[in-house]
């Protein structure tokens, strides 16, 4: 995808996260490797085995957002977050 056509531009970062699922029994560590407002690239181990929807936890900020795979490539994937943004407000 190239990456001039996005409607909103991504910033690169390299963080921890954590891809939480089946109601918090299951956790797989990631990268978090771009971040907007709207969604994530991220690098994981394996991408098989995790679910179509799941938490992602941002280990730096401590925020948990509610993500939907949008696209996988072997050990990355790109996801959508479907949960509006926490107020960022006193950040």
């Amino acid at each position: 995808m190239d990456e001039e056509k996005r409607i909103i531009r991504r910033q690169r970062v390299l963080k921890s996260g954590k891809i939480i699922f089946g109601d918090g029994a299951s956790v797989v560590d990631c990268v978090i490797r771009n971040l907007t407002v709207a969604g994530a690239r991220l690098e994981v181990p394996t991408t098989v085995g995790l679910p179509q929807e799941f938490q992602l936890l941002d280990v730096h900020s401590g925020r948990t957002r509610l993500a939907k795979v949008a696209w996988r490539r072997g050990a990355t994937m790109g996801v959508e977050f479907s949960d509006p943004p926490e107020d960022e407000e006193g950040d």
